[in-house]
């Protein structure tokens, strides 16, 4: 699988769903985009397919549109601030299974990439209930069958060029991005790195399952090599 990759993506209404399918509309390695949002994103590419619908717990009236495509990029989710367990859990367990749990069966060789994030550890047993959650989704995500799923774990991710979604607080500590980028490069990425990443992985096999800002680096560098 050299080329001609037919994507979908959620989340595109939020910054890293946002970013990564900016990345893949540039991309001469993605052919199709098929994104899901409750709301029109206000986009429009040649390459790009925008399906509108309210329910993600329900997705049986589209699911004759979710077939036929090499990867699922899954950047939708909410923060834990604020939100009591039981709709954290509802959003970020149950929709996700119920997504893949979908679109598995109409994909027999797709990769599924999860955006989880840093402070989940693969356990289920960490001191902090929602970073649980997410370990127990990403387990489970790989019960289901897809030719590959993969947890992304990253930190900080510099905005791509471009983006609206992004949140002020990204844009006001870019000058550390150097920085940060040098000290500590498991939690600084930018988004194009994030989103080539993505693509290199679905394209070439990685002897790791979980990706953190390293493997992004190394991976976005494959990518473009």
């Amino acid at each position: 699988m050299q080329q001609g990759l037919k994507v979908i993506i959620t989340g595109a209404t939020g910054m890293v769903g946002e970013g990564v399918l900016l990345v893949c509309l540039e991309n001469p390695a993605i052919s199709n985009v098929l994104i899901i949002n409750r709301k029109p994103l206000g986009i429009t590419h040649p390459k790009l397919k925008e399906i509108i619908h309210e329910d993600f717990h329900d997705l049986s009236p589209v699911a004759e549109h979710l077939a036929g495509y090499d990867a699922c990029f899954f950047c939708l989710g909410v923060s834990s601030v604020g939100m009591k367990i039981g709709p954290y859990r509802k959003v970020t367990y149950d929709l996700t299974m119920h997504f893949g749990e979908t679109v598995s069966p109409l994909n027999k060789d797709m990769v599924f990439i999860y955006v989880s994030g840093a402070g989940t550890d693969g356990t289920e047993q960490g001191k902090i209930e929602w970073a649980r959650i997410k370990d127990k989704t990403e387990n489970d995500l790989r019960k289901l069958p897809f030719k590959r799923v993969y947890g992304y774990r990253p930190g900080f991710i510099k905005p791509y060029k471009g983006q609206k979604k992004a949140h002020a607080f990204y844009t006001y500590i870019n000058w550390f991005f150097p920085v940060g980028k040098m000290l500590s490069p498991d939690y600084f990425n930018t988004m194009e790195e994030l989103g080539l990443s993505m693509i290199r992985l679905v394209r070439h096999d990685y002897p790791k399952e979980t990706i953190y800002g390293r493997d992004i680096t190394r991976l976005a560098r494959e990518q473009t090599a």
